[in-house]
């Protein structure tokens, strides 16, 4: 994104200067045309993954062409997942019935390719819910394929977190686990599996205390883990091992599990 334009090495380095080993970089860029974009920089250097896909945010944009350069690359050897994909009923960028057939066509050909998906799910602040109607599709159209995926950014209940977890997702925890109005988040993060919990930034989105309000970065995903451990009672050495090695058994990076 264009937020690290000025200065994506510095922005890398810091992060392996926190300890950060492996990468995993949304490939939904600003929708069709840089579909590819986490791929560029995968390329370009080490220890960084790349997935792809469509947000919801552009699915009004999608073409054919885009869907058929989306199977193209998830050909590609950085290519792990296909994400974000999902539903978002808080901004409805795009029509949510657009949305919903965006969204299902990608699970047809992530399952097609064979990778995971990664869902983006923001309900609106009324009674409609679009964690109710992504669960609902997940169910229906993605739990037969026994593929999984990962909850990017879980904001969801307890009952949510559940029922995903039911049909084989895991569960990632980002920024928002410091902010003191998500107790949601945090009990969520208290209760799921230990081997079924990831973390994550959501660069450039939603930095973590204490830099809240600032470009939030993959360096910060220490805090994340702090918080989580904090939450969980662990010590925050515990929860990074315990997510990387969840991180490289569910994509299939068993070489590089730590003891």
């Amino acid at each position: 994104m264009e937020q690290f334009d000025a200065d994506r090495p510095a922005m890398l380095q810091r992060a392996k200067d926190a300890g950060v080993e492996s990468v995993l970089a949304i490939g939904s860029g600003t929708g069709p045309g840089s579909l590819d974009c986490a791929i560029r920089i995968a390329t370009e250097n080490h220890g960084i993954y790349a997935s792809i896909g469509i947000h919801p945010h552009e699915a009004k944009l999608a073409t054919d062409a885009d869907f058929a350069e989306l199977d193209g690359l998830a050909k590609s050897e950085h290519v792990i997942a296909w994400g974000e994909i999902g539903l978002d009923y808080f901004y409805d960028h795009s029509p949510r019935d657009v949305q919903k057939n965006v969204f299902l066509r990608q699970m047809k050909l992530a399952e097609s390719n064979g990778l995971p998906i990664i869902i983006h799910c923001r309900p609106s602040d009324n009674s409609e819910n679009a964690w109710d109607d992504t669960l609902e599709m997940l169910q229906e159209h993605w739990a037969p394929t026994k593929l999984g995926g990962i909850l990017h950014c879980f904001t969801g209940s307890l009952q949510h977190m559940r029922t995903a977890l039911d049909i084989g997702f895991m569960i990632s925890f980002s920024g928002n686990v410091t902010f003191p109005k998500a107790q949601n988040v945090r009990d969520a993060a208290k209760e799921a599996p230990l081997e079924k919990m990831l973390i994550e930034t959501d660069s450039p989105f939603l930095a973590p205390v204490p830099n809240r309000g600032k470009r939030n970065e993959p360096a910060f995903v220490v805090n994340v883990a702090d918080k989580v451990a904090e939450v969980r009672g662990v010590s925050p050495d515990e929860m990074a091992r315990a997510t990387t090695n969840n991180f490289y058994r569910f994509f299939g990076l068993h070489e590089k599990m730590k003891q």
